[in-house]
């Protein structure tokens, strides 16, 4: 990660507090919507999409990437994916997706900030993170076979929130187990329960 983008996490994670400190919505001076309680409009969800992308272009400014596509979408959960696309992509994925969380953390601040509500925004390169989501999706099933036929709880590694939402909905039809995330921060993980 440049130091320029450290630094800007920074600034945008000081600002998060200092709002969740104050309950004042920046757009309507109410509490932030949680978005299971809005029904999001077609329109809504454009001001959303152009806030990300505005937000997201105004960032990749600070990388050396050249010019760059993004392509959105609706994801299988009602997600809105923004999906860059371009020459040397690789310093907005970093090592083991970290600069690509950390990216899509600030996007995703920056659009509650501007829009006042939170709405699923994921930020992926060039179908990294469908890729990645395939992989956990993998891992999530075998997991599930394991706990069940062991009858015994198999806990995973340490995973971001959005690697382990993908466990969680790999695995909610799946009658044989259930999912629970144990730990704190970093330590974090999901422990996949039989039944």
């Amino acid at each position: 990660m440049t130091e320029e983008f450290e630094d800007m996490i920074e600034e945008v994670e000081d600002e998060v507090v200092e709002e969740s400190q104050s309950s004042a919505d920046p757009i309507n001076t109410e509490e932030v919507v949680e978005e299971d309680e809005l029904i999001v409009t077609d329109e809504m969800l454009d001001t959303i999409a152009d806030t990300a992308i505005a937000a997201l272009q105004d960032i990749l400014q600070y990388f050396n990437v050249g010019e760059v596509t993004i392509d959105e979408y609706e994801g299988d959960e009602g997600e809105l994916i923004l999906d860059i696309s371009g020459k040397d992509m690789a310093v907005l994925i970093g090592r083991h997706g970290k600069t690509l969380d950390a990216l899509q953390f600030i996007v995703s601040m920056i659009t509650v900030r501007t829009i006042g509500f939170r709405y699923p925004v994921i930020v992926d390169v060039e179908g990294y993170k469908n890729r990645r989501r395939q992989k956990l999706e993998s891992i999530a099933h075998s997991s599930a076979n394991r706990a069940a036929s062991q009858h015994r709880k198999v806990g995973l590694r340490p995973m971001t929130p959005y690697e382990r939402r993908i466990i969680h909905i790999a695995l909610r039809d799946d009658d044989r187990v259930e999912t629970v995330s144990e730990g704190e921060g970093p330590s974090r993980h999901v422990v996949v329960v039989p039944l």
